[in-house]
C-alpha cells in the first residue's frame, strides 16, 4: 500500500499574505510535474492564508482559483483564517487569545487593509467589524468557511498546528487542529500516520519522524516551503529542485 494512496503531494507551509511567494511556489511545482509528470498530483495548503503580510486578498482570490482539474488543491483552516468568523461574530473579545486579533502581534490590521479598511485598531473593533463586513466578499466568507480541518492520506495525516498526543486521530477537536503548540511539539510518540503541519514558525523544514514542520516563516522575511511526499518519498522543493528530507533533517541543533 503507497504510503500517499498513489498520489503526489505538495504541502505548502503557511502563506500569510504573501501573494509574491505563493505565485512562485505554484509556478515550481507547474515546473516539477512538468518535468516529472504523475498522474495523482494534490496540492494540500495547510492554512493561515491571512493575517500580516501585505497581500491578504489576493492570496485568497489566488487561492480561490487555484483547485483546477489538471492540479487538484486541497485547503486546511488555519487559526488566522479562522479568526476572520471570529471577529465578525464577536469583534470585542479576544478569543481564547493573549491578543486580538487587530493587535500589530495578530496581523488583522493587514488583513482589514488589504479589503480597504485601513488603520484598524481593537479599541474601535465595532466599527472596523462593521466596516469589514461591507467590504468582504460573501464568495470569500464562504470560501473560508468550506476550508478542512484535516486531511488524512495514506501514512500522512494534516493538520493546521498539529494534534492532541492524548487523543486518537479521529478524536482530534478542531480547537487543537488549528491551535495546539505543546504538548504537541515535544512529543515523540507515534501519532498513528506522520503529522505534516504549519503554525510553529521553524528555520528550515523540520522531520521528526512523527511530524514535519514545514511553517518556514515566510512572512518574517524567510521562505515560503514546500514538503514533496511520494509513496516512500519525502523531499523539499527548492528554487534550484528538490532535496531530500529524510528523518532529522532540520532537527539537529534545534532548541
Amino acid at each position: 500500500m503507497s504510503k500517499t494512496d498513489g498520489y503526489r503531494i505538495y504541502a505548502i507551509g503557511d502563506i500569510h499574505g504573501c501573494l509574491v511567494e505563493l505565485e512562485e511556489m505554484q509556478a515550481r511545482i507547474k515546473m516539477d510535474l512538468a518535468a516529472r509528470p504523475h498522474d495523482k498530483p494534490l496540492v494540500i495548503y495547510l492554512g493561515d492564508y491571512m493575517d500580516r503580510g501585505p497581500q491578504n486578498r489576493g492570496v485568497l482570490e489566488n487561492l480561490m482559483q487555484a483547485n483546477r482539474p489538471e492540479l487538484p488543491a486541497r485547503f486546511l483552516n488555519g487559526n488566522h483564517d479562522r479568526f476572520v468568523t471570529l471577529f465578525l461574530q464577536d469583534p470585542p473579545s479576544l478569543h481564547g487569545r493573549r491578543f486580538h486579533w487587530l493587535n500589530p502581534v495578530t496581523g488583522g490590521q493587514q488583513t482589514l487593509a488589504s479589503y480597504g479598511v485601513p488603520d484598524a485598531e481593537e479599541e474601535n473593533a465595532v466599527a472596523m467589524r462593521d466596516a469589514f463586513a461591507k467590504a468582504l466578499p460573501q464568495a470569500h466568507y464562504d470560501w473560508l468557511q468550506a476550508c478542512e480541518s484535516h486531511i488524512h492520506i495514506g501514512g500522512y495525516f494534516f493538520a493546521h498546528a498539529g494534534v492532541d498526543p492524548a487523543r486518537s486521530l479521529s478524536e482530534q477537536t478542531e480547537y487543537d487542529l488549528m491551535w495546539i503548540r505543546q504538548p504537541f511539539l515535544d512529543s515523540d510518540i507515534d501519532f498513528g500516520a506522520v503529522v505534516v503541519h504549519g503554525h510553529s514558525p521553524v528555520q528550515e523544514v523540520e522531520n521528526h519522524g512523527n511530524r514535519i514542520a514545514v511553517d518556514t516563516g515566510a512572512v518574517f522575511g524567510r521562505k515560503l516551503s514546500c514538503l514533496v511526499l511520494e509513496d516512500d518519498l519525502q523531499e523539499i522543493l527548492e528554487p534550484t529542485g528538490r532535496l531530500p528530507c529524510p528523518v532529522g533533517y532540520g532537527v539537529e541543533g534545534r532548541k
